[in-house]
This record gives C-alpha cells, sequence and structure tokens, in this order.
C-alpha cells in the first residue's frame, strides 16, 4: 500500500542527493529553460503569483523569485521547509517568499485566490492518489494560468530495467524497493497525465524529457566524454522523440483556458444564444 512520503527524515539526504549532483544539474538545466518559456507566455506588468507544491528547498522557484515574483512554497514536511528558509536567506529572497507547511491536497485551504503559475515538480510518484492531487491543484490555477508539472517516468523506470536485465522485477509489476529510499514509490504513466490535464481542460504546451540517456549510461565508463557534453546532448534531444519519452523524468506544462477567450468559442456562443432565445 503506496502511501505520501514525508521526507522529515531524509531531508538533508535528499536535498545533497538530488540537487548536488549532475543528475540534478541536467534536470534544473532543461527544466528552467521550458520554466523560461512559461514565463515568456505569462508576461505581465506586475508580478506573477506562484506555487510551489511539495517544492522541497525550493530551487527552481527561487530562480522565479529573484525575476520578481512572489512564491508560496509547500510542503510536507516541516525539516525540508527548515532547509529551503535557510536557502532561500543565503539569496535574499525571503520577502518573496510564503512558507506554508501543507501537504499539495490542502494547499487551498492557505490560498487565498488561484494563482498564475504552480510548479508541481517530482511529487506525484510519492503519492498515494497522484490524480486527485494532481486535479486538486489544476483547480487552485487561474484562469489563463499554467501548470508545469513533472513525474517520474514510468516508461524510463521500466527501460531502465529493462537494460539492467531485471525482468522478474519486471514481471512482479516493479514493486517499489524499500532499500532504496530515494528511488520514487511508482513510477507514473504519461499518457495519464496527459489525459489528466486534457480531461481538466488544460492545453498542454510543451513536454520535455528529463534524463533521456544519461541514467542509461554504463556506470564504468567506456566513452570519451565531458560532463559539459552530456548536458549540452541532453539539452538537444529531450524535446525530440523517442527520446523524450524515455526521460528518468518528463516535464509538461499546460494552460488553463481563458474564460475571456473561451467566451468566443463555439460552445459558448451556442450557450448565449440558447440564453438570448429564452
Amino acid at each position: 500500500m503506496i502511501k505520501d512520503r514525508n521526507f522529515d527524515d531524509l531531508a538533508q539526504k535528499f536535498a545533497k542527493n538530488i540537487y548536488g549532483t549532475g543528475k540534478g544539474q541536467i534536470r534544473q538545466t532543461v527544466v528552467w529553460e521550458d520554466l523560461e518559456q512559461i514565463l515568456g507566455l505569462l508576461n505581465k506588468q506586475q508580478p506573477l503569483q506562484v506555487l510551489d507544491a511539495g517544492g522541497g528547498i525550493g530551487q527552481l522557484s527561487q530562480k522565479i523569485a529573484a525575476l520578481g515574483h512572489h512564491v508560496t512554497l509547500c510542503d510536507l514536511s516541516g525539516e525540508m521547509l527548515k532547509l529551503a528558509e535557510q536557502e532561500i536567506a543565503k539569496q535574499g529572497l525571503l520577502e518573496q517568499y510564503r512558507l506554508v507547511h501543507s501537504s499539495v491536497q490542502e494547499i487551498g485551504q492557505h490560498l487565498d485566490e488561484p494563482v498564475d503559475l504552480i510548479l508541481f515538480h517530482a511529487v506525484m510518484e510519492w503519492l498515494s492518489d497522484p490524480k486527485s492531487a494532481l486535479e486538486g491543484l489544476m483547480k487552485q490555477v487561474k484562469p489563463g494560468g499554467i501548470i508545469s508539472v513533472m513525474f517520474y517516468n514510468y516508461n524510463g523506470l521500466l527501460f531502465k530495467n529493462l537494460i539492467c536485465g531485471n525482468l522478474t522485477h519486471i514481471e512482479e509489476g516493479m514493486p517499489h524497493r524499500k532499500r532504496f529510499k530515494l528511488q520514487p514509490q511508482q513510477g507514473i504513466k504519461p499518457e495519464d497525465v496527459y489525459h489528466w490535464l486534457n480531461a481538466a481542460g488544460f492545453e498542454i504546451l510543451g513536454k520535455t524529457g528529463v534524463r533521456t540517456f544519461h541514467d542509461y549510461m554504463q556506470t564504468v565508463r567506456v566513452g570519451d566524454y565531458t560532463f559539459e557534453q552530456v548536458l549540452e546532448m541532453e539539452r538537444k534531444l529531450c524535446r525530440q522523440e523517442p527520446y523524450l519519452s524515455l526521460g528518468r523524468y518528463i516535464h509538461v506544462y499546460a494552460q488553463k483556458p481563458d474564460v475571456q477567450n473561451d467566451a468566443h468559442s463555439p460552445e459558448m456562443k451556442e450557450n448565449n444564444s440558447n440564453k438570448d432565445n429564452g
């Protein structure tokens, strides 16, 4: 039985292993490129209201806050929030932040109004019911706003086990191995996430594979390369198929319909016409 994961017991190790590695650098680089696109689409005169849902230490949202936007960061782990506060203070960004000790499922209770942008990164794979969590967050997005979702890719998990020869583990349904405490509890199928977004009326604007080949490279070095070359090749391939769909994580971002624009859609026109006839 999968339960929502609280990282109070592993906050320091999690932050170090996830963010202080080459894996983390690739992840930060390619997702930030997407976020720059998103911020361009949300270009407004006033600062954006951003929710970093299950945000950990908020590395990417700090870059957004540094541009002058306001960020609410929530996390289920109080220890992770303490680390976040320390890191944010180091960057001189505390005035841009509001830190909330809350699960992503309950964050709506702490918001006065919907937000322009939600970051929901590497959280769903740690939850017992990722679908309902995503659906709840989508309700907190303003019309015209965007949700940025990154999830542990089921296809990448399957492929990794295939090339490692873990066929028995695959046949058993790839249950989470508890000895690997920092490995997500489950892989999320991309087609499910895309369907959940579309079903809520969101339009998918972009998709990116995060670490499309890095994690599949042989642990014993046989090629001639530098980390810089790996990073550049990841940037080159991450938005191309079939590499995108093999990413260990997938980042997808989608926009909520703008109510004003929808007023001109055929469905709205028909409804308005019916009202007039009534």
